[in-house]
Protein backbone atom coordinates (compact mmCIF):
# COMPACT_ATOMS: atom_id res chain seq x y z
CA UNK A 1 0.00 0.00 0.00
CA UNK A 2 1.49 3.44 -0.91
CA UNK A 3 1.03 6.02 1.83
CA UNK A 4 0.99 10.12 0.64
CA UNK A 5 2.12 12.39 2.83
CA UNK A 6 2.88 16.03 3.01
CA UNK A 7 6.23 17.52 3.48
CA UNK A 8 6.22 20.45 6.75
CA UNK A 9 9.48 19.45 8.93
CA UNK A 10 13.01 20.48 8.60
CA UNK A 11 13.56 16.70 8.58
CA UNK A 12 10.71 15.98 5.81
CA UNK A 13 12.30 18.72 3.40
CA UNK A 14 15.82 17.02 3.55
CA UNK A 15 14.33 13.74 3.15
CA UNK A 16 12.47 15.10 -0.05
CA UNK A 17 15.57 16.61 -1.40
CA UNK A 18 17.96 13.24 -0.39
CA UNK A 19 15.59 10.86 -1.78
CA UNK A 20 17.14 11.03 -5.39
CA UNK A 21 20.13 10.52 -3.65
CA UNK A 22 19.35 6.60 -3.22
CA UNK A 23 17.31 6.37 -6.43
CA UNK A 24 20.27 7.09 -8.49
CA UNK A 25 22.90 5.96 -6.45
CA UNK A 26 24.38 3.90 -9.10
CA UNK A 27 24.50 6.36 -11.87
CA UNK A 28 27.24 7.72 -13.75
CA UNK A 29 24.86 10.22 -15.71
CA UNK A 30 23.01 11.99 -12.55
CA UNK A 31 24.61 15.25 -11.16
CA UNK A 32 23.14 15.64 -7.71
CA UNK A 33 22.51 18.94 -7.04
CA UNK A 34 23.71 21.14 -3.60
CA UNK A 35 21.33 20.05 -0.73
CA UNK A 36 21.51 22.93 1.19
CA UNK A 37 21.08 24.75 -2.55
CA UNK A 38 18.14 22.55 -2.87
CA UNK A 39 16.27 23.77 0.88
CA UNK A 40 16.73 26.84 0.03
CA UNK A 41 14.65 26.85 -3.18
CA UNK A 42 11.73 25.29 -0.88
CA UNK A 43 12.30 27.87 1.84
CA UNK A 44 9.51 30.51 2.05
CA UNK A 45 11.79 32.57 3.62
CA UNK A 46 14.71 32.11 1.55
CA UNK A 47 13.20 32.23 -2.05
CA UNK A 48 10.91 35.40 -3.05
CA UNK A 49 9.03 32.90 -5.78
CA UNK A 50 6.64 32.32 -2.76
CA UNK A 51 5.01 35.68 -2.85
CA UNK A 52 3.45 34.78 -6.32
CA UNK A 53 3.49 30.75 -6.02
CA UNK A 54 2.42 28.44 -3.79
CA UNK A 55 3.82 25.26 -3.43
CA UNK A 56 3.07 21.21 -1.69
CA UNK A 57 5.58 18.89 -1.45
CA UNK A 58 4.76 15.37 -0.82
CA UNK A 59 6.17 12.01 -0.27
CA UNK A 60 5.01 8.77 -0.82
CA UNK A 61 5.66 5.85 1.26
CA UNK A 62 5.46 2.16 0.81
CA UNK A 63 5.72 1.07 4.52
CA UNK A 64 8.35 3.41 6.62
CA UNK A 65 10.38 3.60 3.04
CA UNK A 66 10.46 6.98 0.97
CA UNK A 67 9.48 5.32 -2.89
CA UNK A 68 8.66 8.71 -4.47
CA UNK A 69 8.27 12.81 -4.51
CA UNK A 70 6.51 15.49 -6.10
CA UNK A 71 6.17 19.12 -5.62
CA UNK A 72 2.75 20.63 -7.07
CA UNK A 73 3.09 24.43 -7.68
CA UNK A 74 0.96 27.30 -8.65
CA UNK A 75 2.50 30.01 -9.88
CA UNK A 76 -0.24 32.77 -9.29
CA UNK A 77 1.30 35.49 -12.24
CA UNK A 78 0.97 32.50 -14.69
CA UNK A 79 -3.17 31.99 -13.58
CA UNK A 80 -4.41 35.70 -12.76
CA UNK A 81 -2.11 37.64 -15.16
CA UNK A 82 -1.96 35.16 -18.24
CA UNK A 83 -5.10 33.33 -17.53
CA UNK A 84 -2.80 30.44 -17.70
CA UNK A 85 -5.29 27.93 -15.63
CA UNK A 86 -1.74 25.50 -15.17
CA UNK A 87 -1.74 23.28 -12.20
CA UNK A 88 2.46 22.47 -12.28
CA UNK A 89 4.37 19.75 -11.27
CA UNK A 90 7.77 18.98 -10.60
CA UNK A 91 10.84 17.27 -8.79
CA UNK A 92 9.03 14.51 -9.81
CA UNK A 93 11.03 11.12 -8.58
CA UNK A 94 9.81 7.73 -7.90
CA UNK A 95 10.78 4.36 -7.90
CA UNK A 96 9.53 1.93 -11.44
CA UNK A 97 6.04 1.05 -9.45
CA UNK A 98 3.10 2.51 -11.41
CA UNK A 99 1.05 2.80 -8.27
CA UNK A 100 3.20 5.20 -6.90
CA UNK A 101 3.89 7.43 -10.03
CA UNK A 102 -0.16 7.87 -9.98
CA UNK A 103 -0.49 8.71 -6.17
CA UNK A 104 1.50 11.15 -6.50
CA UNK A 105 -0.28 12.29 -9.28
CA UNK A 106 -3.53 12.16 -8.48
CA UNK A 107 -2.42 14.60 -5.22
CA UNK A 108 -1.20 17.43 -7.69
CA UNK A 109 -4.55 17.08 -9.79
CA UNK A 110 -6.28 17.21 -6.43
CA UNK A 111 -4.65 20.97 -5.94
CA UNK A 112 -5.41 21.81 -9.12
CA UNK A 113 -9.45 20.66 -8.35
CA UNK A 114 -9.19 22.53 -5.74
CA UNK A 115 -8.23 26.08 -7.39
CA UNK A 116 -10.27 25.32 -10.02
CA UNK A 117 -7.06 25.06 -12.82
CA UNK A 118 -7.65 23.63 -15.63
CA UNK A 119 -4.57 21.39 -16.28
CA UNK A 120 -1.36 19.90 -15.12
CA UNK A 121 2.20 19.98 -16.76
CA UNK A 122 5.39 19.29 -16.03
CA UNK A 123 7.91 18.61 -14.26
CA UNK A 124 8.41 22.46 -14.65
CA UNK A 125 9.78 24.39 -11.54
CA UNK A 126 8.53 27.87 -10.48
CA UNK A 127 9.68 29.76 -13.14
CA UNK A 128 11.61 29.79 -16.55
CA UNK A 129 15.14 30.24 -14.78
CA UNK A 130 14.40 26.51 -13.00
CA UNK A 131 15.00 22.97 -14.57
CA UNK A 132 12.26 21.81 -17.09
CA UNK A 133 11.13 18.72 -18.71
CA UNK A 134 11.09 14.62 -18.72
CA UNK A 135 13.85 13.52 -20.43
CA UNK A 136 13.10 11.37 -22.86
CA UNK A 137 16.35 10.87 -25.11
CA UNK A 138 20.25 11.13 -24.23
CA UNK A 139 20.10 8.87 -21.00
CA UNK A 140 23.55 7.89 -21.66
CA UNK A 141 24.83 11.30 -21.66
CA UNK A 142 25.99 13.17 -17.76
CA UNK A 143 23.89 16.01 -16.79
CA UNK A 144 24.22 19.20 -15.70
CA UNK A 145 23.73 21.71 -12.70
CA UNK A 146 20.90 22.81 -14.40
CA UNK A 147 18.88 20.22 -15.70
CA UNK A 148 17.13 16.92 -14.21
CA UNK A 149 18.11 13.54 -15.34
CA UNK A 150 15.74 10.63 -14.70
CA UNK A 151 15.35 6.51 -15.59
CA UNK A 152 13.99 5.66 -18.88
CA UNK A 153 10.68 3.94 -17.42
CA UNK A 154 9.51 7.76 -16.36
CA UNK A 155 7.79 8.61 -20.16
CA UNK A 156 6.67 4.86 -19.55
CA UNK A 157 4.74 6.15 -16.84
CA UNK A 158 3.02 9.38 -17.47
CA UNK A 159 2.15 7.75 -21.08
CA UNK A 160 0.12 4.84 -19.37
CA UNK A 161 -1.38 7.72 -16.56
CA UNK A 162 -2.84 9.36 -19.88
CA UNK A 163 -0.51 12.70 -19.56
CA UNK A 164 0.29 13.67 -23.37
CA UNK A 165 3.35 15.53 -24.32
CA UNK A 166 2.95 19.23 -24.53
CA UNK A 167 6.54 21.21 -25.16
CA UNK A 168 10.05 19.55 -26.57
CA UNK A 169 13.49 20.79 -25.41
CA UNK A 170 16.63 19.96 -27.00
CA UNK A 171 19.88 19.92 -25.88
CA UNK A 172 23.28 19.67 -27.82
CA UNK A 173 26.94 20.26 -28.45
CA UNK A 174 29.83 21.22 -29.97
CA UNK A 175 33.70 21.33 -29.80
CA UNK A 176 34.92 24.05 -29.77
CA UNK A 177 37.43 23.01 -32.51
CA UNK A 178 33.76 23.52 -35.16
CA UNK A 179 34.01 26.99 -34.44
CA UNK A 180 35.10 29.27 -37.33
CA UNK A 181 35.78 33.16 -36.24
CA UNK A 182 35.60 33.90 -39.74
CA UNK A 183 31.69 32.90 -39.91
CA UNK A 184 31.29 36.35 -37.43
CA UNK A 185 34.50 37.98 -37.03
CA UNK A 186 33.90 40.25 -39.70
CA UNK A 187 30.32 40.78 -38.82
CA UNK A 188 31.08 41.81 -35.65
CA UNK A 189 32.92 44.88 -37.24
CA UNK A 190 30.42 45.59 -39.74
CA UNK A 191 27.48 45.65 -37.07
CA UNK A 192 29.41 47.24 -34.29
CA UNK A 193 29.66 50.08 -36.63
CA UNK A 194 26.09 49.83 -38.46
CA UNK A 195 24.18 50.34 -34.94
CA UNK A 196 26.76 52.04 -32.79
CA UNK A 197 27.07 48.59 -30.38
CA UNK A 198 29.78 47.88 -27.72
CA UNK A 199 30.36 45.04 -26.35
CA UNK A 200 31.49 44.98 -22.40
CA UNK A 201 34.50 43.02 -20.82
CA UNK A 202 34.08 42.40 -16.86
CA UNK A 203 36.71 40.30 -14.51
CA UNK A 204 35.47 40.38 -11.36
CA UNK A 205 31.70 39.49 -10.26
CA UNK A 206 31.51 43.10 -8.90
CA UNK A 207 31.75 44.55 -11.66
CA UNK A 208 28.96 43.01 -13.09
CA UNK A 209 26.47 43.26 -10.02
CA UNK A 210 25.01 47.14 -11.38
CA UNK A 211 24.07 45.36 -14.59
CA UNK A 212 22.36 42.45 -13.48
CA UNK A 213 19.17 44.30 -13.02
CA UNK A 214 18.88 45.63 -16.18
CA UNK A 215 20.06 42.34 -17.77
CA UNK A 216 16.76 40.20 -15.60
CA UNK A 217 14.50 43.12 -17.21
CA UNK A 218 16.14 42.24 -20.89
CA UNK A 219 15.36 38.91 -20.07
CA UNK A 220 11.89 39.63 -19.34
CA UNK A 221 11.38 41.63 -23.02
CA UNK A 222 13.20 39.10 -24.26
CA UNK A 223 11.27 35.62 -23.54
CA UNK A 224 7.87 37.22 -23.28
CA UNK A 225 6.99 35.72 -26.69
CA UNK A 226 7.11 32.24 -25.90
CA UNK A 227 4.35 30.28 -24.84
CA UNK A 228 6.17 28.86 -21.12
CA UNK A 229 7.14 32.39 -20.05
CA UNK A 230 6.60 33.91 -16.73
CA UNK A 231 8.12 37.27 -15.66
CA UNK A 232 10.75 37.27 -13.02
CA UNK A 233 9.39 40.42 -10.75
CA UNK A 234 11.80 42.62 -8.41
CA UNK A 235 12.43 40.74 -5.90
CA UNK A 236 13.03 37.68 -7.50
CA UNK A 237 16.17 39.28 -9.42
CA UNK A 238 17.89 39.86 -6.17
CA UNK A 239 17.68 35.92 -5.05
CA UNK A 240 18.83 34.66 -8.47
CA UNK A 241 21.79 37.75 -8.44
CA UNK A 242 22.74 36.15 -5.14
CA UNK A 243 21.83 32.08 -6.46
CA UNK A 244 23.76 32.35 -9.77
CA UNK A 245 25.81 34.93 -10.21
CA UNK A 246 28.68 33.57 -8.16
CA UNK A 247 28.57 30.42 -9.71
CA UNK A 248 29.76 32.31 -12.96
CA UNK A 249 33.08 33.62 -14.03
CA UNK A 250 32.30 36.98 -14.68
CA UNK A 251 34.59 36.62 -18.17
CA UNK A 252 31.48 34.60 -18.86
CA UNK A 253 29.51 37.35 -18.74
CA UNK A 254 28.89 39.09 -22.14
CA UNK A 255 26.61 42.59 -21.96
CA UNK A 256 26.34 44.60 -25.59
CA UNK A 257 25.05 47.95 -25.40
CA UNK A 258 23.92 50.52 -27.77
CA UNK A 259 25.52 54.41 -28.10
CA UNK A 260 23.45 55.23 -24.90
CA UNK A 261 24.70 52.86 -22.39
CA UNK A 262 21.10 50.97 -23.05
CA UNK A 263 21.83 47.21 -22.90
CA UNK A 264 20.51 44.87 -25.64
CA UNK A 265 21.80 41.70 -25.49
CA UNK A 266 23.24 39.71 -23.08
CA UNK A 267 24.51 35.86 -22.28
CA UNK A 268 25.91 33.95 -19.99
CA UNK A 269 27.95 30.70 -19.88
CA UNK A 270 28.62 28.74 -16.89
CA UNK A 271 31.69 26.50 -16.24
CA UNK A 272 30.59 22.55 -16.47
CA UNK A 273 30.65 21.46 -12.46
CA UNK A 274 28.75 17.93 -13.45
CA UNK A 275 31.86 15.98 -12.70
CA UNK A 276 32.53 17.74 -9.31
CA UNK A 277 29.06 17.78 -8.37
CA UNK A 278 29.03 14.02 -8.74
CA UNK A 279 32.36 13.92 -6.86
CA UNK A 280 30.85 16.07 -3.66
CA UNK A 281 27.95 14.90 -3.46
CA UNK A 282 25.34 17.49 -2.75
CA UNK A 283 28.29 18.54 0.23
CA UNK A 284 29.63 21.67 0.48
CA UNK A 285 32.15 21.11 3.48
CA UNK A 286 34.56 19.92 4.47
CA UNK A 287 35.73 20.28 0.95
CA UNK A 288 32.81 20.62 -1.53
CA UNK A 289 32.97 24.33 -1.84
CA UNK A 290 36.56 24.60 -2.66
CA UNK A 291 36.35 21.85 -5.45
CA UNK A 292 33.57 24.05 -6.73
CA UNK A 293 35.92 26.82 -6.89
CA UNK A 294 38.71 24.46 -8.21
CA UNK A 295 36.10 23.52 -11.17
CA UNK A 296 34.98 27.07 -11.64
CA UNK A 297 38.65 28.33 -13.15
CA UNK A 298 39.94 25.17 -14.56
CA UNK A 299 36.78 23.13 -16.29
CA UNK A 300 37.17 23.25 -20.04
CA UNK A 301 33.95 22.42 -20.77
CA UNK A 302 30.90 25.03 -21.01
CA UNK A 303 27.29 25.18 -20.81
CA UNK A 304 25.85 28.23 -23.22
CA UNK A 305 22.74 29.14 -20.08
CA UNK A 306 21.19 32.39 -21.82
CA UNK A 307 20.99 34.72 -24.56
CA UNK A 308 18.65 37.40 -24.50
CA UNK A 309 18.58 40.13 -27.28
CA UNK A 310 16.28 42.91 -27.49
CA UNK A 311 13.47 42.56 -29.56
CA UNK A 312 14.23 45.93 -31.48
CA UNK A 313 17.86 44.18 -32.26
CA UNK A 314 16.49 40.23 -33.42
CA UNK A 315 17.44 39.83 -36.50
CA UNK A 316 20.29 42.12 -36.72
CA UNK A 317 23.22 40.32 -36.60
CA UNK A 318 23.97 40.89 -32.31
CA UNK A 319 24.90 37.29 -31.91
CA UNK A 320 28.28 38.36 -33.70
CA UNK A 321 29.59 40.34 -31.29
CA UNK A 322 28.53 38.21 -28.71
CA UNK A 323 30.02 34.55 -30.43
CA UNK A 324 33.41 36.74 -31.33
CA UNK A 325 33.95 38.06 -27.62
CA UNK A 326 33.14 34.38 -26.74
CA UNK A 327 36.22 32.99 -29.04
CA UNK A 328 38.73 34.86 -27.80
CA UNK A 329 37.69 33.99 -23.80
CA UNK A 330 37.46 30.38 -24.57
CA UNK A 331 40.71 30.59 -26.85
CA UNK A 332 42.69 32.26 -23.95
CA UNK A 333 41.25 29.60 -21.16
CA UNK A 334 41.54 26.94 -23.80
CA UNK A 335 37.86 25.47 -23.95
CA UNK A 336 36.93 21.96 -25.42
CA UNK A 337 33.47 21.58 -25.34
CA UNK A 338 30.09 24.04 -25.19
CA UNK A 339 27.01 22.29 -24.39
CA UNK A 340 23.74 23.94 -24.74
CA UNK A 341 21.21 24.04 -21.86
CA UNK A 342 17.29 23.15 -22.96
CA UNK A 343 15.82 25.06 -25.98
CA UNK A 344 12.09 24.82 -27.13
CA UNK A 345 12.20 22.55 -30.35
CA UNK A 346 10.03 24.82 -32.05
CA UNK A 347 12.19 27.76 -31.53
CA UNK A 348 13.70 28.17 -34.65
CA UNK A 349 15.08 31.55 -34.13
CA UNK A 350 17.12 30.56 -31.62
CA UNK A 351 18.78 27.26 -33.35
CA UNK A 352 19.51 29.41 -36.63
CA UNK A 353 22.08 31.11 -34.07
CA UNK A 354 24.13 27.90 -33.75
CA UNK A 355 24.20 26.87 -37.24
CA UNK A 356 27.70 27.65 -38.35
CA UNK A 357 29.03 25.43 -35.46
CA UNK A 358 27.06 22.28 -36.83
CA UNK A 359 25.96 21.16 -32.77
CA UNK A 360 24.75 17.80 -32.52
CA UNK A 361 21.51 16.90 -30.48
CA UNK A 362 22.21 14.54 -27.49
CA UNK A 363 19.30 14.96 -25.53
CA UNK A 364 15.63 15.77 -25.90
CA UNK A 365 13.21 16.17 -22.95
CA UNK A 366 9.28 16.93 -22.63
CA UNK A 367 7.07 18.22 -20.30
CA UNK A 368 3.83 16.10 -20.04
CA UNK A 369 -0.19 17.41 -19.70
CA UNK A 370 -3.70 16.09 -18.51
CA UNK A 371 -6.94 17.94 -18.41
CA UNK A 372 -8.33 18.16 -14.21
CA UNK A 373 -11.79 16.78 -15.14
Amino acid sequence: MITIKQVHTKKEFKAFVKFPFSLYKDSKYWVPPIISQELKTFDKKENPVFNDADAYFFLAYKGNEIVGRVAAIINWLEVNNQNIKKMRFGWFDFIDDLEVSKALLDKVTEIGKQNNLEYTEGPVGFSNLDKVGVLTEGFDVIGTMITWYNHPYYVKHLENLNYKPEKEWIESHFPFSNINPESFSKANALIQKRYQVKAKKFTKTAEVMPYADEMFDLFNNAYASLSSFVEITDIQKAYFKKKFISFINPEYIKFVFDKDDKMIAFAIVMPSFSKVLQEINGKLFPFGFLKLLKAKKESKDVIFYLIGIDPEYQNKGITAIIFNEYYNTFKEKGIQNCIRTPELADNTAIHQIWKHFDPKIIKRRKTFRKEII
